[in-house]
């Protein structure tokens, strides 16, 4: 009885709305009975059987996975709500009757939360906006995770600019990777950002999926959005942003967890790398506007 809807098919002669097969629906989005949303970084995948500070329980000797997600209540679910309903009629879903999925809703909590949908129908990422502008106007600290990390001029730009305006900015990124084309471009990048002053971490002993940001402990980002191209340009993404110190501060705590897990790259140990990696780096990077 459960009601299924293939976003943009495959197959050209199913499509709903002019085939693209690179254009993808990329949101983590779980919404129960219009007043719980689930929003972040995790998929319904047996990857995730396990914490993403513990040891894994799988028995196969999977990769373990480190991930973020939210469980948010509160005025916040109708606008994702309103989000899961945009796209399921623009994909010509099966009519849903308004009246079952807006239930009335009462103030929770102390943050502010906003909803942030991308499309690639719009003539800009609003969550890569935002971001944007969050690091630009960022005064004491930038600590940002990310899976797949494969800057835009424009984002490499505010990371050096924020540390000469004497911001701490700390990236936490993969060590191992289930892209090697993403994880050689992402290292490109590097040796620009090292120079700056940008402090570059590894998580190690799990694989890195989670997509955060928090910036002067105040304002905060979950949710499924990459820092590469296909996430700006081609996906449909879906973020939750919080104002407030108290999140702010378990996000803090939460980073700084995974820094106890993670290693601290320096510049000399990186001019230090083979050639054979330059070369993969330098190659993957040609392809970076399509990772």
């Amino acid at each position: 009885g459960v009601n299924v809807l293939e976003f943009n098919p495959i197959n050209p002669l199913a499509t709903r709305k002019g085939w693209d097969v690179n254009r993808r629906d990329h949101r983590k989005l779980l919404i129960v009975d219009g007043q719980v949303t689930f929003v972040g970084g995790i998929n319904i995948s047996s990857v995730y059987s396990s914490g993403s500070f513990g040891k894994s329980r799988s028995t196969k000797g999977d990769q373990q996975w480190r991930d973020t997600h939210l469980r948010l209540v509160g005025p916040v679910v109708n606008e994702f709500q309103k989000l899961f309903m945009a796209t399921w009629n623009e994909q010509k879903g099966a009519l849903l009757a308004t009246r079952d999925y807006f239930p009335e809703q009462t103030n929770k909590g102390n943050e502010v939360v906003r909803a942030i949908g991308s499309s690639p129908e719009e003539p800009y990422s609003q969550i890569y906006v935002t971001l944007l502008s969050a690091i630009n106007s960022a005064e004491t600290r930038v600590s940002l995770t990310n899976a797949y990390f494969v800057p835009d001029p424009k984002l490499l730009a505010a990371l050096k600019e924020a540390v000469q305006r004497g911001v701490d900015v700390r990236l936490l990124l993969p060590e191992k990777t289930d892209s090697l084309m993403v994880f050689y471009a992402s290292r490109s990048y590097y040796e620009e950002l090292l120079c700056a002053g940008v402090k570059i971490y590894e998580r190690r002993d799990a694989l890195l999926h989670a997509k955060t940001a928090m910036i002067d402990g105040v304002w905060s980002t979950v949710g499924s959005t990459n820092l590469d191209w296909r996430s700006f340009t081609n996906n449909q993404e879906i973020n939750a942003v919080l104002l407030g110190q108290d999140f702010g501060l378990q996000m803090q705590n939460m980073f700084e967890m995974d820094l106890e897990s993670s290693t601290l790259i320096t510049l000399d140990e990186w001019r230090a790398r083979s050639i054979s990696v330059r070369l993969k780096e330098r190659a993957a990077r040609l392809w970076a506007r399509w990772l």
